[in-house]
């Protein structure tokens, strides 16, 4: 009993709490501010950059309008406020801005256009007007809005940016304006950080519910998948049953038995792979796995021997040529999904092409240089243009928009990036593609 109390009582050392504050602040940073957090899919929709673009290119006049006639303040500048008119009317105009997912140029073009609309702008107005009532209201509203229309990492530092931006801006190029007081800059100051903190917490706040959300969604993805299982067991059973009446049955109407079993067999082999894969490609956000030493020959020749595939001349398209095997260290588990994604894609590619697959057309070759090795999937396939390949590993981005769920090769990136390799594609239209995973040899 005595022992027991003592245990009750006895508390961690100081050092101990602070090495445990030390992990969880180091888990918390790396979590919310180093990992990407599969950013691309936060994009608004295109109804919202319309919507933006509308506000953005008729807020401007009418507010120039109301601070210049209506309401008069110390400084306006209608130049400016056409200049900003236009820049709303980029979102409106400008090619691919409201792609979903986006490419890289249109989200850079997205945040660059309210980077410059909102924060610059505003800060900039802030010091002609000597900081008077109108714009810290102005600027407090703006910093919520700009942490509410993009992500928290960029609206901080983008607001950090454009007060110093417009800070140096006015000190060089500025209107005469009565200097700031002390006590306004205090009292200024205090306002602004105050909205600039809510502003933090919402984006953060938003940020964790937003990727709650797809863990949600990918988790019922993985549930959903895991129930199938339940029918296909079924569908064993009776696939088992017909083929073992067919030589009972005997003659044509036996024969047809047993190719109606196998045909039966096959397709619920097929679909459980299909589920394992969709199972897999759900943890896309919470990757673990556990590392080992894998020879990537024997990753590949056992990925492929497990593979579905769909006809005896669909498997002889595949050629595996090994130059000089070398091993990794990474998941096998995870590699052999990579392997079964890009095998999939590479088939669909050729399935798509005008002629039948003929043998090679999928060539997977494995060799080693130095301390890399390389595993490169060539297909002969349809190919894609520049922009889909920009494009193919952002998370839900699929060209098959039938059945694709645009994870896959986002999953494949993420399983290679974990083991410290790099994953690039090579293509052109009609000209096939090149799928080079590179890794460090261990």
């Amino acid at each position: 009993m005595n022992e027991d109390l003592h245990r009750a009582a006895y508390s961690p050392p100081p050092r101990a709490l602070l090495i445990a504050m030390k992990q969880r602040l180091r888990q918390w940073t790396s979590t919310e501010v180093v990992q990407p957090l599969v950013e691309p899919i936060l994009h608004p929709s295109q109804w919202r950059i319309r919507a933006l673009g509308v506000s953005t290119m008729v807020g401007h006049p009418v507010f120039w309008l109301m601070w210049a006639l209506w309401l008069p303040q110390p400084y306006e500048n209608l130049v400016l406020r056409v200049l900003m008119a236009v820049a709303g009317l980029g979102l409106l105009v400008l090619p691919g801005i409201s792609a979903s997912p986006p490419t890289r140029a249109a989200a850079l073009t997205f945040s660059l256009i309210f980077w410059v609309t909102l924060p610059l702008f505003f800060f900039w107005m802030y010091f002609a007007n000597s900081g008077n009532a109108v714009w810290l209201a102005s600027v407090g509203a703006m910093l919520l809005i700009y942490y509410h229309l993009t992500d928290w990492r960029l609206a901080t530092l983008g607001s950090t940016s454009g007060l110093v931006v417009a800070w140096l801006l006015f000190e060089a190029f500025g209107p005469p304006s009565p200097p700031i007081g002390f006590e306004q800059a205090a009292t200024n100051t205090v306002v602004l950080a105050f909205s600039w903190f809510m502003g933090l917490v919402l984006g953060l706040s938003s940020s964790n519910l937003r990727r709650e959300q797809l863990n949600h969604t990918l988790g019922t993805m993985g549930i959903m998948a895991h129930e199938l299982r339940t029918p296909l067991a079924t569908m064993q059973l009776i696939a088992e049953a017909v083929r073992n009446e067919a030589p009972q049955v005997g003659g044509d109407n036996g024969e047809r038995l047993q190719q109606l079993g196998l045909r039966l067999a096959h397709l619920v082999r097929n679909m459980n792979h299909q589920i394992d894969m969709q199972i897999t490609n759900a943890r896309l956000m919470r990757l673990g796995g556990h590392a080992e030493r894998v020879s990537a020959a024997e990753l590949v020749r056992s990925a492929l021997a497990e593979y579905p595939f769909r006809s005896s001349r669909e498997k002889q398209a595949v050629l595996v040529r090994v130059h000089n095997d070398f091993h990794f260290t990474g998941s096998r588990d995870l590699f052999a999904q990579v392997v079964d994604n890009l095998t999939k894609n590479a088939l669909r590619s050729l399935a798509a092409a005008s002629s039948a697959p003929q043998p090679g057309d999928l060539l997977i070759e494995i060799g080693s240089l130095g301390q890399r090795g390389r595993i490169a999937f060539t297909d002969n396939g349809v190919g894609m243009d520049a922009d889909l390949r920009k494009r193919i590993f952002q998370p839900f981005f699929s060209t098959d928009r039938g059945t694709g769920h645009g994870l896959g090769l986002a999953f494949c990136q993420r399983v290679v990036h974990a083991a410290h390799g790099t994953i690039r594609v090579k293509s052109a239209p009609h000209q096939g593609a090149v799928f080079t995973i590179d890794l460090p040899a261990a």
